[in-house]
């Protein structure tokens, strides 16, 4: 017969999930790619243009 108790060495359901996960979220990645694309017009303003 199986044995279907959960064992305690089963991982916690809150555990944290870290810098990738975050860094998957399509909000903050549109976020990011704005900010990047807003200093990267900057700097190629200041290199140009001035």
């Amino acid at each position: 017969m199986l044995d279907t108790t959960q064992s305690d060495a089963a991982p916690p359901k809150d555990e944290p999930r870290g810098c990738l996960f975050a860094l998957s979220q399509p909000p903050l990645m549109i976020f990011l790619a704005v900010i990047g694309c807003l200093l990267l017009m900057a700097s190629l303003h200041d290199l140009l243009m001035l």
